[in-house]
């Protein structure tokens, strides 16, 4: 017997075709950033535009429907206030982290554990 009327919770687990929210960006400094979201934690939460004005928002945002073009040719930032210079939706559960000989890799349902420990001074 169910304790639920409509839709339970394993309903809208199953139909969560994107469940995964990936943002990527660049700092002035040439740092990379990324940001993951779970629709399913309650604790996570996304930040599109940035405060500012709004002429500079990027009005486009959709769930599930990805972002790869955040600069122009020239490589300047199309929108001064959009958080991600790119950002994609995945129904996997991908861990990003960087090897040590620098290269970005990515682990599909494999927890990568970041060790703390190195300094970022190099």
């Amino acid at each position: 017997m169910s304790n639920y009327i409509g839709i339970n919770p394993g309903e809208i687990f199953n139909s969560l075709q994107n469940r995964f929210f990936y943002g990527l960006r660049l700092s002035t400094d040439g740092a990379l950033f990324l940001n993951k979201v779970d629709q399913l934690n309650k604790d996570d939460q996304v930040t599109i535009n940035l405060p500012g004005d709004t002429s500079e928002n990027y009005a486009g945002f959709e769930e599930g429907q990805d972002f790869f073009e955040g600069r122009d040719i020239y490589g300047e930032i199309i929108y001064q206030n959009l958080k991600y210079e790119q950002y994609r939706w995945d129904n996997r559960n991908i861990y990003y982290y960087v090897n040590d000989m620098g290269e970005l890799v990515a682990r599909v349902n494999k927890v990568f554990n970041y060790d703390n420990t190195v300094s970022s001074d190099g």
